[in-house]
C-alpha cells in the first residue's frame, strides 16, 4: 500500500506541473483578484480504514456516518485551499474476515475520531461557482491532525483501549504508550459541479496516510497475561487476548499484529458548497 501511495503522490506532482505549463498571459489572468472566490463546504458520508482487522478490503469495515465542515478559498479557476474539520467513526471485527487466522484472533474495535486539515486542490478544468465553468474533476493533498480513541467491546460494553496497554505498552522493557493525536497525509480525488446560482456540490474519496499502527490498537505481539493483569487489571488482559482456540497454547510473544504496516483511514464524502463572497443577486459577466 505504501508503494501505491507513492505512485499517487508522483501522479499529483506530475499533473500539477503539466497543468501549470500554460502561456504566461493566461497564467497571469488566472491570478486576477476578480477570479478569486470563497465558499462554505458541508460534507456528509462515511469513513473506513485499512489495518490489522481489515487488511485489504476497501469499504470492508462496518460503515458509519462521517461529516465535515470547511471553508474553501479559490485562488483562481484551478487552485484552491480548503480548511476543514471532520468527524469519522470506523468499526471492524475479526469475525468478519475471510482469513481463518484473523477470525481466530477474535478482536474488534471502533474508533471515533476528529480531524483538522488544510488541503490544496487542483481542478482538472477551469471551475467556479456562479460562472460559466460548471464542472471539473479535481485532486487534493495537504496535511491533517487527527485525534482518535480506539475502543473495544467486551461483554457488550465499549472501553477505551489505550489506557489498558493491551500489548504491554508503557511497561518496563516495552514500547511507550501510543499517542492519541497524530499527523496524517491526505491524498484524494473528486468531482465538483454547479447546481444553481451560488450553490455547488461535489463527491470525493480520500486516503489519510498515518504514522501509527495503533488506530485499531493492534500492532505487535501478545503480552504475558499474568503481567498485564497484575499491572493493568484483568479487563486489560481480557481485551489483549480473545483468541477462540487457546487449548494448551500460550501465545505470549506470538504475533498479534503487523508493525511493518501503518494504518490508513479514508473518507468518502458528498458535499454541498455555498459561495459567500458574492450576493445571490449579483449577475455574472
Amino acid at each position: 500500500m505504501n508503494r501505491n501511495l507513492t505512485l499517487v503522490l508522483l501522479f499529483f506532482v506530475g499533473f500539477a506541473i503539466a497543468a501549470s505549463a500554460q502561456p504566461k498571459k493566461k497564467y497571469e489572468a488566472l491570478l486576477k483578484g476578480k477570479e478569486r472566490s470563497k465558499e462554505l463546504v458541508l460534507g456528509l458520508g462515511t469513513a473506513y480504514y485499512l489495518g490489522e482487522v481489515n487488511p485489504y478490503t476497501h469499504f470492508g469495515s462496518d460503515l458509519k456516518v462521517a461529516a465535515s465542515l470547511g471553508y474553501r478559498n479559490n485562488f483562481n479557476y484551478r487552485w484552491s485551499m480548503r480548511i476543514a474539520a471532520s468527524y469519522g467513526n470506523v468499526e471492524a471485527w475479526d469475525k468478519d474476515s475471510p482469513d481463518p487466522w484473523i477470525q481466530n484472533r477474535n478482536l474488534n474495535f471502533r474508533n471515533r475520531f476528529y480531524e483538522g486539515s488544510v488541503l490544496f486542490e487542483l481542478n482538472f478544468l477551469n471551475y467556479q461557482i456562479g460562472s460559466n465553468y460548471t464542472i471539473s474533476p479535481y485532486l487534493f493533498t495537504g496535511g491533517a491532525i487527527y485525534n482518535m480513541n480506539p475502543e473495544g467491546q467486551y461483554n457488550g460494553f465499549w472501553h477505551s483501549l489505550q489506557p489498558a496497554g493491551t500489548e504491554g505498552q508503557g511497561l518496563e522493557g516495552n514500547d511507550p504508550v501510543y499517542k492519541l493525536t497524530g499527523f496524517s497525509l491526505p491524498l484524494g480525488a473528486g468531482l465538483k459541479w454547479n447546481i444553481a446560482g451560488l450553490i455547488g456540490a461535489s463527491v470525493e474519496w480520500g486516503v489519510r496516510k498515518t504514522w501509527t499502527d495503533y488506530f485499531d490498537d493492534i500492532s505487535t505481539v501478545y503480552e504475558d497475561p499474568t503481567v498485564l493483569a497484575n499491572s493493568r487489571g484483568q479487563l486489560a488482559a481480557n481485551f489483549a487476548n480473545q483468541a477462540l482456540n487457546q487449548e494448551n497454547f500460550n501465545n505470549t510473544g506470538m504475533q498479534r499484529g503487523d508493525p511493518g504496516r501503518k494504518d490508513l483511514y479514508f473518507f468518502c464524502m458528498a458535499s454541498l458548497h455555498v459561495r459567500i463572497d458574492r450576493k445571490g443577486t449579483t449577475c455574472w459577466k
